[in-house]
């Protein structure tokens, strides 16, 4: 009979012109369940943003949405959409999707990074493990007593599963909490992903275990069954260890050379096969295909480009097509109408706090005791260590599927596993108040240095061709003599912007980073012959006199960097923030090419120098040369603060041995915007920078009615490495000169017009510029008592 019903399915339809519904075959049905799927939780992703919600919430809730407990109760809908028959279908792909999603899970898990923990992480995550599955006993037997039918299931595996439920940190999902309260690299966030981490590998040990022992939808109910499974379990572990690893690593290293495309795709292709094969094998053990690829996935080295290779071809698809299926094939079998009783819901609200307190209470005295934290600290972790997510759900659906949970009690877990999580961000946020970026780095005890203009720095890059630059013009700014008006760079504070999404990579680069420490650009994360050099540089500057390096590094997302950019530049009083431009140019045969990093970094840009209360500057870089080979600079000087302000940088180059400085000053007749007070201004500033610096640059001084032409043209001469200009947004507007500019480079929020056309790509421009802008006067009032405040002030 059931291979008669098999037969009737079909794959597609002839159309509806033949008068067939489309919806009655497999493959278009499978379709419109995807899309409704992917639509509907992308829908409440959107919805729950506000609250801060992690995308995984919106997925359970999704698949709680399409089962019985709502859409599901509508006969017609069911019988459509998702009638029985479907159901084998839908999970087999929901499962492809799961298999692969684990896979990219254990590609994310660095055994390294879990093994240089620490013992305080690993005693958060022991007390976080063992307190629940502790209380769970009690739990598990008040559950067998009230609910009907669970008592003809064994105790020991009853109880496994219930532990396991209750002790699971899910780490995606951890980390993503922790990107959007901007914990990610403080300590309680460093603390916390290490010991979920540990946790994650923990439970994954005791669901297989749970799965050896469950054995209450087969015919056998022996002990040695269980304990065969368990044992080839244990095996499969060894052979991928000893033998499949070693051959990985020769992979991993052949595919990194990246000499020749065939044979990488080719090894690429077989490793996605081998993530069937695997699974397959634990499968055909007895325990779940998904052991097999997330153990395949933990046993590729994360030391190479081969497994950020693999998680880039695959994520998109699996993690937002595949992956929802088995959110929905797992809200199918979700009915929240079984808890219909007052003792059902009693039962909830036992699980939810028993889950909770075991969590908390065991993080918590951990915290205190074994690593001296702070009591709302050690609270908040507890919280962060009680998130769940896909692996609860990976959990009670085997439980499901082995017939060791029924239906009530399966709603009851993912009724815990939606509240925990959910409850999670609001009170952590209520306890430990989310701050910026922090980095124990920034956190040193700074010595007191006599009263005199010293310039610190927060320059922010993006990789390592940022860094090129960064150095050439830091060091461009050092100065050799102390008995001068104008600073020498004192700090450098190097800040990492890292760019944190919902893709599984982001972790991944996260662990790598934080795994590199200083100079935080090292092999691991940039391969290329240039970093080693990068990540000497930065050592050197640190043990310069005049130039100390603190490494940190902001991971959010873009629409939430600026805040911590400027965070650590009020933090650590900053005179000038250096901003990388959105944009930057490289030679592709005879060819320049303009690359964009992105609408949301321009984005970012605009938001510091919106909002920052000191100067920012920012880079646009067409290949700075190093400036031991000599670099030639020209000031172009138009009048206003801003220009001031980059005549004032400008003039730190001057006494470089390795620079020389041209200033060229541009008078403009017949604009409305310069009034005879700054004119007059600007007249002092040029004449005391003359007195002082006349000798060692060249000064030219023009008149013209057509500055666009000007100073495209200096650009355009690539008779200078660097021009240096002030922003000035405000100043053409609504003067004569705008007519010289179109709307898109008047309305340009980041770069102000002229500044704009030089970082333009198709003007020709030869040199790479320095954009400076001054501190608003909305916020510091007069610039010369601002910069005096700043120097005053540094400790």
């Amino acid at each position: 009979m059931g291979f008669n019903v098999t037969n009737s399915i079909k794959t597609s339809s002839d159309g509806i012109w033949q008068g067939e519904n489309t919806l009655h075959y497999a493959f278009p049905l499978l379709i419109i369940q995807t899309t409704l799927v992917v639509f509907l939780s992308r829908l409440l992703a959107f919805l729950l943003k506000p609250l801060r919600q992690p995308k995984v919430v919106a997925e359970i809730l999704a698949g709680i949405m399409l089962g019985p407990s709502a859409f599901g109760r509508n006969k017609t809908f069911t019988n459509w959409i998702f009638p029985s028959w479907s159901t084998p279908i839908l999970e087999c792909v929901s499962n492809i999707g799961l298999l692969f999603f684990l896979f990219l899970v254990g590609l994310e898990l660095d055994l390294n990074t879990i093994h240089k923990s620490g013992k305080k992480a690993i005693g958060i995550a022991f007390a976080g493990i063992s307190l629940p599955f502790l209380f769970s006993i009690g739990v598990a037997f008040v559950l067998r007593k009230l609910i009907k039918g669970i008592d003809s299931v064994g105790y020991g595996e009853f109880f496994l599963f219930i532990g396991v439920s209750l002790s699971i940190t899910a780490f995606p999902v951890l980390a993503r909490i922790l990107a959007e309260l901007r914990l990610l690299t403080t300590q309680i966030g460093e603390m916390a992903m290490a010991a979920a981490a540990f946790n994650d590998v923990a439970a994954w040990i005791l669901l297989a275990l749970a799965v050896a022992l469950a054995r209450g939808g087969g015919v056998h109910h022996s002990p040695l069954i269980s304990l065969w499974v368990f044992l080839s379990g244990i095996g499969f572990v060894v052979f991928m260890f000893l033998i499949i690893r070693p051959i990985m690593i020769l992979v991993a290293k052949e595919s990194s050379n990246g000499n020749n495309n065939i044979v990488e795709e080719t090894f690429i292709c077989l490793t996605l096969v081998g993530v069937m094969l695997f699974g397959f094998m634990t499968d055909f053990i007895g325990i779940h295909a998904i052991f097999g690829g997330f153990i395949f996935g933990l046993i590729i080295p994360k030391n190479g480009d081969f497994s950020e290779k693999l998680i880039l071809r695959i994520e998109d698809f699996v993690s937002g097509l595949l992956l929802p299926l088995y959110f929905a094939s797992s809200g199918i079998k979700t009915n929240i109408s079984q808890i219909h009783s007052v003792s059902a819901w009693g039962l909830v609200v036992l699980v939810v706090s028993t889950a909770c307190l075991g969590k908390v209470l065991g993080t918590f005295i951990v915290g205190i005791m074994l690593c001296s934290m702070p009591m709302r600290e050690a609270l908040a972790l507890g919280f962060l260590m009680n998130t769940k997510g896909l692996v609860e759900l990976i959990v009670l659906n085997i439980g499901k599927e082995k017939k060791v949970l029924d239906d009530e009690t399966f709603a009851i877990l993912v009724i815990m596993a939606l509240f925990t999580t959910f409850i999670t961000t609001p009170i952590v946020m209520a306890i430990h108040k989310p701050s910026s970026t922090q980095d124990p780095q920034l956190e040193k005890p700074q010595k007191k240095i006599k009263k005199q203009n010293n310039l610190r720095i927060l320059a922010c890059l993006r990789g390592p061709r940022d860094a090129h630059a960064l150095i050439n013009l830091i060091e461009s700014l050092r100065s050799d003599k102390n008995n001068n008006n104008y600073a020498s760079v004192t700090k450098l504070y190097v800040m990492r912007l890292m760019e944190f999404t919902d893709r599984l990579s982001s972790i991944s680069t996260v662990q790598r980073a934080r795994k590199n420490g200083f100079p935080f650009i090292g092999r691991v994360l940039f391969r290329d012959e240039a970093t080693d050099q990068v990540g000497a540089a930065f050592e050197a500057y640190s043990t310069l006199g005049k130039v100390m390096v603190r490494p940190t590094m902001a991971i959010s997302s873009l629409s939430d960097l600026h805040e911590d950019i400027i965070h650590v530049a009020e933090k650590k009083r900053v005179e000038l923030i250096i901003l990388p431009f959105d944009k930057y140019w490289q030679m592709e045969g005879n060819e320049e090419v303009e690359i964009h990093a992105g609408h949301g970094w321009r984005m970012a840009n605009e938001r510091v120098m919106s909002q920052a209360l000191c100067s920012v500057a920012v880079v646009v870089d067409r290949g700075l040369q190093l400036v031991n080979n000599g670099m030639r600079v020209c000031i172009v000087y138009f009048g206003g603060a801003d220009c001031s302000k980059a005549l004032e940088i400008g003039s730190r180059m001057v006494e470089h041995p390795a620079i020389r400085v041209t200033l060229v000053r541009f008078i403009h007749h017949g604009s409305t915007n310069f009034d005879e007070v700054e004119r007059t201004l600007d007249d002092s500033t040029i004449a005391e920078f003359k007195v002082k610096w006349g000798k060692q640059i060249v000064y030219s001084e023009k008149e013209t009615n057509n500055l666009v032409n000007e100073v495209l043209e200096i650009g355009k001469s690539g008779e200078f490495e660097l021009m240096i200009i002030g922003n000035n947004k405000s100043k053409f507007p609504q003067g004569i000169m705008a007519k010289q500019f179109d709307e898109q480079q008047l309305n340009n929020s980041e770069l102000g017009p002229l500044a704009n056309l030089l970082a333009s790509s198709d003007k020709g421009i030869k040199s790479s510029v320095l954009v400076i802008q001054q501190q608003h006067e909305a916020k510091f009032g007069n610039s010369k008592v601002a910069s005096s405040f700043i120097d005053k002030d540094i400790v």
